[in-house]
């Protein structure tokens, strides 16, 4: 038997005692999905396990009982069918979770105020670096390199026509090849030849050489010291279009059929393409760890995205190897499932607005998220403690070797390539004058 005893909640203000449910337990259905809907576990006083409730729902969920006066009792279901299954056939007055308001779900249950602007984003690995043999080139612009090759082709023709009208007066024998040779050593950074000009003319021109190269040489050290360390990005899909162009298949988990048929229905070409990469598959935590080892993204809510991403796939350092795109996939709102014509909704709908009004919901989330972090970030850090001393105590390595970071092939391709095409031009000379000394001889 119901009681006549209200209690309302002071932070929903302008709900009235005539609207309570007198202390009546409401069956409610809905599944675990964070930061929504958390289900956690802790230890009475009596040594007993109870179950709490939390995240941004299940806060609100229990703001609007207190408000209504009433307890909940969640009845078990097995799947996100069965979740609106019983709604529909009103075993259930609310499912507390939110769901997007679609046509679709309309014609089998009413919805309540929609206290929630929820949109699916796309979540995918974020590019990473290509190997290229251009990083032996990215230190210096194109008009950098095109002024130091025509110094390197000019500087030493000047000091031929010097040596050429030196040797009539003295008779220097230092050829052009000798020439060429000293000015591209001293330009990489090698030694001085063993005898200097003694004219004036040749060695101011040697000196200002010098250092044209020391400056050239250090910039140029200093930015690709830079490049390999810090390397630039390729840009990433922020996009539906750009999305639909780079990717080979989009998953999203069996509560989301319902989106593959409006994008394969829609005027919108980019939308569909994108119902054409659409697959009913895996859940949103084994999506991601394919889009990891995949050319594949995920379609989900930011806030449930961000949510997976920052329990499972962020570092102790707040880093992490995947992303959320910046572009909403189809902006639309949320709210509760209701029976059809229910006759609470208006009680229910009223609480819902003066919490968002209040600013609640956006406070819980917040919350929310930040718990997330804490904890992912704080059983990294332990992994990482276990991991050190291990290795402290096998002596296989330091905490200081630990945070190194090597570099790949990815980043040394061109100076490996530079030494190749030397080795092969080196090669080729060989064969030639080989083949010259027995032509002659």
């Amino acid at each position: 038997m119901m009681t006549s005893h209200c209690t309302c909640n002071p932070l929903l203000t302008g709900v009235s005692c005539t609207d309570s449910f007198h202390g009546a337990t409401v069956p409610v259905t809905v599944l675990p999905f964070p930061p929504y809907w958390v289900e956690e576990y802790h230890q009475a006083v009596n040594g007993t396990t109870v179950k709490i409730y939390t995240g941004t729902d299940g806060e609100l969920l229990h703001a609007v009982a207190g408000a209504l006066n009433f307890s909940f009792l969640v009845l078990p279901t097995a799947n996100w069918d069965e979740v609106e299954k019983k709604v529909e056939e009103r075993k259930s007055f609310i499912s507390s979770v939110y769901y997007t308001v679609l046509p679709q779900r309309l014609e089998r249950f009413d919805m309540t105020y929609t206290y929630e602007y929820v949109s699916p984003v796309f979540c995918m690995r974020k590019p990473g670096l290509k190997p290229g043999w251009q990083s032996l080139y990215y230190p210096l612009a194109d008009r950098v390199w095109a002024t130091v090759l025509a110094l390197l082709f000019s500087v030493p023709a000047i000091l031929i026509i010097i040596r050429i009208g030196e040797r009539r007066y003295r008779g220097s024998r230092m050829g052009a090849g000798a020439v060429v040779q000293h000015m591209t050593g001293m330009l990489v950074g090698q030694n001085l030849p063993r005898r200097l000009p003694t004219t004036s003319s040749i060695r101011l021109l040697v000196a200002a050489w010098l250092v044209f190269a020391f400056i050239i040489g250090t910039v140029y050290r200093g930015n690709l010291t830079a490049h390999l360390t810090l390397p630039k990005y390729p840009p990433r899909p922020e996009t539906v279009e750009e999305l639909v162009e780079v990717i080979d298949r989009v998953t999203r988990p069996p509560y989301g059929a319902v989106y593959k048929e409006f994008f394969m229905n829609s005027d919108y070409e980019a939308f569909r393409k994108l119902g054409e990469l659409f697959f009913i598959g895996p859940s949103v935590m084994e999506g991601l760890q394919q889009a990891l080892e995949r050319n594949q993204a995920v379609i989900e809510t930011r806030r449930f995205m961000e949510n997976i991403i920052a329990e499972n796939f962020t570092r102790p350092d707040g880093t992490t190897d995947l992303y959320v795109g910046r572009q909403h996939i189809l902006p639309g709102l949320a709210a509760w499932p209701v029976p059809h014509d229910a006759p609470y909704r208006p009680r229910l709908d009223r609480c819902l607005m003066a919490v968002i009004e209040a600013g609640l919901y956006e406070k819980w989330s917040s919350d929310q998220l930040a718990k997330a972090r804490r904890q992912s970030s704080r059983r990294q850090r332990e992994y990482l403690a276990q991991k050190r001393q291990q290795q402290q105590q096998q002596q296989e390595g330091t905490e200081s070797g630990i945070s190194i970071m090597a570099l790949t092939l990815t980043h040394m391709q061109g100076p490996l390539m530079l030494l190749l095409i030397g080795l092969i031009l080196a090669g080729l000379s060989f064969t030639i004058e080989v083949l010259a000394r027995l032509y002659v001889f």
